[in-house]
């Protein structure tokens, strides 16, 4: 049986995926057909139900949990890895109630921790999270949020960070973050989650057990990364939270969703 799968080109994703999608395990008669994209991308796509498994920011869960389920294994939570809001050196503090501010997706999880930290600011851009570095930099924008390889990179380009959005939450909650997770569509979930869980599962044991050789498929993809970064990037998002998410992991999903009630003032029935 085929799956469409979709997941990021960033190293945490291809090194999770790596052994599924090229079949370095056993997949037991299922096929995954990967879609590459950028998560919000993704996480629109989900919106649409367009692909049978998905990667997708946690920020955009409370959207999905009837349509989708939350499988266990394969995301990205824990302590020290969230999005970090920056500007340029040397420029004064800007105040985040009136500064433009760029924010990888409506959808993010980032999004979610900025309106957590700054619920006051209101000129918010939108755009692919490679792209904000440049705008923050060129003056489109007075600060940015940032995710992914850019936590590595942005002082060398002169910027410097303003909050760790990420240990702003932890303080706030106690929780790991909960960046992104894998979702399969609801009528497949009977049948087969618990296999997908496992194979996916089975895909991160058998990266870990070639580590710290990086899989082609891992180098294909990354983005103007050297090597040293690609390691920091899957050293920082894949843990023991890929391989389950644990108590303490969906304690810290149903914090969010609880989080994100109380921004939008909505509610929704539980995502598994």
């Amino acid at each position: 049986m085929k799956f469409t799968l979709g997941f990021s080109p960033c190293p945490n994703d291809t090194f999770i995926f790596d052994a599924l999608v090229n079949k370095k395990i056993d997949t037991e008669g299922y096929d995954f057909e990967p879609a590459l994209e950028d998560v919000e991308t993704l996480n629109r796509w989900a919106l649409d139900g367009k692909l049978a498994i998905s990667k997708i920011s946690y920020g955009v869960l409370p959207l999905l949990v009837t349509t989708y389920n939350l499988l266990d294994a394969g995301g990205a939570l824990g302590k020290g890895v969230g999005p970090l809001l920056i500007t340029r050196a040397g420029r004064k503090d800007p105040d985040l109630a009136e500064a433009r501010i760029a924010i990888p997706g409506r959808h993010t999880t980032a999004h979610l921790l900025f309106s957590l930290a700054y619920p006051e600011a209101q000129n918010k851009e939108f755009m692919v999270f490679s792209g904000i570095e440049e705008a923050v930099l060129n003056g489109l924008v007075d600060c940015g949020v940032i995710i992914h390889e850019n936590r590595f990179t942005y002082q060398q380009k002169g910027l410097v960070k303003l909050m760790d959005l990420g240990n702003f939450w932890e303080q706030e909650t106690g929780c790991p973050i909960p960046l992104g997770g894998i979702v399969l569509r609801k009528e497949l979930a009977e049948e087969h989650a618990g296999k997908i869980d496992t194979l996916i599962r089975k895909s991160v044991e058998f990266a870990f057990s070639q580590y710290p050789d990086l899989p082609d498929y891992v180098r294909q993809h990354a983005q103007e990364m050297d090597e040293r970064v690609m390691r920091q990037h899957i050293d920082l998002y894949v843990n023991d939270y890929s391989l389950s998410l644990g108590e303490d992991g969906k304690a810290a999903i149903k914090t969010l969703l609880d989080t994100y009630a109380r921004i939008h003032s909505r509610s929704f029935p539980d995502p598994s």
